[in-house]
Formats: C-alpha cells, structure tokens, sequence
C-alpha cells in the first residue's frame, strides 16, 4: 500500500472504534508512559487530540505531567506556512478549536523547539523501525528537525506497528511508540 492507501485504512479503523474504546485505550497508554524513561525531562511537548479525528486522547497524559510539575508546551499551527508556533501551558492559557479542528492555545509564552526535551507526536500509524505516518502535511517532521538530536520522540497509537511503512528521508523516526498493549523501542 502506498501513504493514501495507508492513511485512508487507519483513519477507517479509528473511525470503527466506540467512544468507549477510544477513551479506556487512551488511559492505558497514559499509563503505559509512567514506564519510560523520560520523567527526570522538564519540557514535554503534548498534542491536543481532534476528537472528530479519534485520535488517542492526551488528557489522561496531561493530568500525569501536570501531576509531576512537567513544563508543558502546545502549538499552534499555521496552515498558510505550514509552521507551528510553541507556547508554554500556563493556568490562563486560552484553547480554542482552529477551523481544522484543532484545539490550540491562543497565545502565550514562545518556546522555542531546541528546549524541548520530550515531543508527544499524533500519527496515523507506525513500523517497527519507528517510522511513521501522519496526516501528511509534514508539520511534525519539520518542527521535529528543529529540536535538538538528544530530544525524544514518543508515539501515541491505538493500534501495533506495521513491518514496514513508506518513509522519505527527511522523516523523522520515533524513540519509542506507545500502544494499549506494549511499548516499542527504536
């Protein structure tokens, strides 16, 4: 199967998930993050999952950072320049649903990509050798290259790695990938 072909299987499987599943899966892998090895970081960069899209539910995630007093860092995206700008969560932080459907913060302190210790990345899916495949607008990829190499890349998945997926060399992989069932290390 090419990307399309991939893309368009997945988003099917997630949309034949029940609210229920989705929501007992995303605690489990919540859970299943308090084993690796990333909680001595300070900066954690957290996506706010689109509901409309199913994706894995980071609310139970954001409880346990806040819970361990983490620096939490959302973003922004533009879509015009197909950028994302980074804003530290504070207590006022406004979110709103951009026209894509993506909570957002609306403003905030910047942050900048090269302090971030730990990027929580969306996917649609994975492969064994930490490869992933997005919505396909290459936004994670991009910021991703700006972080620094020592930064870890975890990715959060309803269902397990594939073998082997399409990939381009300006993609990067993930660390680790975490799914209701197991952790995988790349």
């Amino acid at each position: 199967m090419d990307k399309i072909e991939i893309r368009k299987h997945y988003k099917a499987r997630r949309a034949a998930l029940s609210e229920d599943s989705c929501e007992d899966q995303s605690l489990l892998i919540a859970n299943k993050t308090l084993q690796l090895p990333i909680w001595e970081k300070t900066y954690f960069h957290l996506f706010l999952s689109m509901p409309t899209q199913k994706e894995v539910n980071t609310e139970y995630l954001l409880h346990i950072l806040q819970g361990k007093d983490k620096s939490v860092v959302l973003s922004k995206s533009d879509f015009t320049h197909l950028e994302m700008q980074h804003y530290l969560l504070q207590e006022h932080t406004k979110i709103t649903v951009s026209s894509f459907g993506i909570p957002e913060p609306q403003d905030g302190i910047t942050i900048a990509p090269n302090l971030l210790d730990v990027v929580f990345v969306p996917l649609l899916a994975f492969d064994a050798s930490g490869h992933r495949l997005g919505y396909g607008k290459g936004f994670y990829d991009r910021f991703l290259a700006q972080c620094r190499t020592d930064c870890l890349r975890v990715g959060l998945s309803y269902f397990e790695a594939e073998a082997t997926l399409p990939h381009e060399a300006t993609d990067i992989p993930l660390h680790f990938c975490v799914t209701p069932k197991k952790i995988y290390r790349f």
